[in-house]
């Protein structure tokens, strides 16, 4: 079982920061900034098609994990991945990713939510429930720390191969959504 959770962001910005904190027309601009056309910031391609989708999102990892016990202090989550994505660190310039690695345990069951894979695609996945990508047990739904340990029990350490048939351009992780911004920053100061 992965033991830390990891905030990749982009070079010269500032890490922990929420799209969907901002006004429509912040979010807008700052991701027009952001845009390139490859795997990483090809997401911000429809600005505004991505903040709509991405706030939809938000409401639904965040009404599902309180249904299961969570305790979010925010409205919107700070994205990270359990673990390390590899694929991810490989195929994004060095020059353009920073990361920083948090151990789980610093949080606690009530603060982080998990998605087998992206939310955003995870939530799509169970609404169409296409054949060549779906799978019910996985997509479409929001996890505690103790199911996705379940899992990882289960089906081994994420390695390649263990995620599904997924479309080619995809970074496969498991997503974790930290609904505690300020234990983030409290970290960042004592490091």
């Amino acid at each position: 079982m992965p033991d830390i959770l990891t905030h990749y962001f982009k070079v010269g910005k500032k890490p922990f920061l929420s799209l969907s904190e901002l006004t429509e027309a912040e979010a807008l601009k700052i991701m027009e900034n952001l845009y390139q056309d490859d795997a990483m910031w090809g997401r911000f391609k429809n600005p505004q098609k991505y903040i709509r989708e991405r706030r939809q999102t938000e409401l639904w990892v965040r009404k599902s994990f309180m249904a299961k016990g969570g305790k979010p202090v925010k409205k919107y989550p700070i994205y990270m991945v359990l673990g390390r994505c590899k694929s991810l660190e490989e195929n994004i310039d060095n020059k353009q990713l920073q990361k920083i690695e948090i151990p789980i345990t610093y949080f606690t069951e009530q603060e982080v939510s998990y998605t087998f894979v992206d939310s955003m695609y995870s939530m799509v996945l169970g609404q169409e429930k296409p054949p060549e990508y779906y799978q019910p047990q996985y997509h479409g739904k929001v996890f505690t720390l103790t199911e996705i340990k379940a899992i990882i029990e289960k089906k081994g350490e994420p390695v390649e191969g263990w995620w599904g048939n997924l479309p080619d351009d995809f970074f496969p992780y498991i997503e974790a959504q930290v609904w505690c911004q300020e234990k983030l920053f409290d970290y960042l100061e004592n490091i």
